[in-house]
């Protein structure tokens, strides 16, 4: 799942240090994201107005030097013409008499500038944990130890013989001994797996292609068949993924 992101501020040194700050962050997390930028805020209103284009994390500067539209205008545009309570609005100035003014945007964070790693990786960290994109982990035991991985970075579930095997990004992988019926629906189901086979449970982040019958996988050399007796439902879980996904 990949988050859009835009940066509102008219000062260069400001923007290209906070594009290169998430960059970095998000690159070493393992996120998917795409970064927009835009030196007023009435570009940005106009742009929203013509593409359309929803934004999960907004960084927006306050005051602009040149022009009367401020931050707190169109956070308030965003809540209230664009009727969107769902992109997370982090303002950012170098005063802090602002507080109160933007009580009613129901913004995620105020950050005073100079802005710093520090700061925004902790609003970031608090984005994805909200989104649901980073806190939670899959546990599972190998003898009397307990592991941990976190859920975005599994790639696959696969059961051989009574163990299961996972899968993770990086290309590494673990094996422990358990149920696929019972990692899916205790732990995996509420997040965005498909359960396509009895040998095979799957991140849809990192499906590249899907046909009825089977699906392939980003840096997975070889297709995984949907067992026919899961397939429509497979479908159907599907299509709810993507479909929330462009809401």
């Amino acid at each position: 799942m990949k988050t859009f992101v835009v940066i509102c501020d008219d000062e260069n040194m400001v923007v290209s240090g906070l594009e290169s700050i998430l960059m970095k962050i998000f690159d070493s997390l393992n996120v998917k994201y795409e970064i927009d930028v835009y030196y007023s805020g009435a570009t940005l209103n106009k742009a929203m107005k013509s593409n359309k284009k929803h934004y999960d994390l907004i960084f927006l500067d306050i005051e602009f030097a040149k022009e009367e539209v401020s931050g707190v205008d169109v956070g308030r545009h965003i809540r209230n013409a664009r009727r969107n309570n769902a992109s997370s609005i982090v303002y950012i100035s170098w005063e802090k008499k602002y507080s109160m003014e933007l009580f009613d945007t129901q913004p995620l964070n105020f950050i005073i500038k100079p802005l710093t790693y520090e700061k925004i990786e902790k609003v970031v960290m608090k984005y994805l944990e909200l989104a649901g994109l980073w806190s939670s982990h899959f546990a599972y035991k190998i003898g009397q130890d307990v592991y941990k991985v976190k859920i975005k970075d599994i790639v696959y579930l696969e059961s051989m013989d009574r163990k299961l095997i996972i899968h993770l990004a990086d290309g590494s992988h673990d094996e422990f001994y358990g149920s696929l019926k019972a990692a899916y629906n205790e732990q995996l189901k509420k997040y965005d797996f498909l359960y396509i086979h009895s040998a095979y449970v799957i991140n849809y982040d990192f499906v590249k292609h899907y046909a009825y019958e089977e699906l392939m996988l980003e840096d997975v050399d070889f297709s995984f068949s949907i067992s026919q007796s899961k397939r429509k439902d497979v479908r159907a879980r599907y299509r709810s993924i993507m479909e929330k996904r462009r809401t």
